[in-house]
């Protein structure tokens, strides 16, 4: 049996409809590009609606805060016309492409930098007990907070080329998912932290500002020094 209502929930549908198709509506629905059975399927009383174009032509509006300092930028008001400059180059002081490689030669040893956080710090522990007891390393102090190029919390230890075989692929299957820095150690420290560097797992930030890099008319700057310092005492496994 139909319930008693029905013929009360079908009147007012059909007021719905026929407010919506008045030619009044029928206007309002033209200009504002909207169709009467997105209102009908939305279920937007006319109340509603009325609200919604209010907010609609608000967003069209240029956004200004309602409060501002007075006075004049320091930048002008023509920035926004500013062209987009080209850097000098790719690679900051390089001026020319060079006219044959670097001699690999040119670097004396590597260190691995590990970072870790406060979510992190315990397998940093791990990876820094197991690399201490397989591997004659120069091992460094924790740095509980950025150092250096460094802009988290980390740890490194040196070692000398001939390890580099063994190291880098040990550091890519026992990272415990932590990010390492590799880098060589060369008489351009900016560029050995920046662009001759490896690493395992994400890369992130390094602050280049600072760095040392070769300038001409002046003496190259010291290549770092290793002087390993741990005792292994555990056999790789391989």
């Amino acid at each position: 049996m139909k319930p008693e209502n029905d013929d009360t929930d079908a009147a007012a549908v059909d007021r719905h409809w026929a407010e919506l198709l008045a030619p009044s509506r029928r206007k309002l629905l033209v200009n504002t590009g909207l169709v009467a059975a997105g209102f009908a399927a939305a279920g937007l009383s006319a109340a509603a609606r009325g609200t919604n174009q209010t907010a609609t032509a608000a967003t069209t509006a240029a956004v200004k805060p309602p409060h501002h300092e007075a006075g004049k930028s320091p930048w002008g008001y023509e920035t926004y016309k500013q062209a987009t400059p080209r850097p000098p180059s790719v690679r900051p002081g390089e001026k020319t492409l060079p006219t044959k490689p670097r001699a690999y030669t040119d670097i004396k040893s590597y260190h691995a930098h590990i970072y870790f956080d406060e979510d992190s710090y315990e397998k940093a522990a791990l990876l820094r007990k197991w690399s201490a007891e397989r591997f004659h390393v120069e091992l460094g102090d924790w740095n509980l907070e950025p150092r250096g190029p460094h802009v988290t919390p980390s740890f490194y230890f040196g070692f000398a080329n001939d390890l580099l075989p063994i190291v880098v692929p040990w550091l890519q299957l026992n990272s415990l998912g932590l990010t390492i820095l590799l880098h060589p150690n060369t008489a351009d420290p900016r560029a050995d932290h920046l662009y001759y560097a490896l690493w395992v797992n994400r890369s992130q930030p390094v602050n280049g500002y600072g760095l040392p890099s070769p300038q001409a008319g002046k003496p190259p700057p010291e290549i770092e020094q290793i002087y390993p310092n741990t005792q292994p005492n555990v056999t790789i496994e391989t």
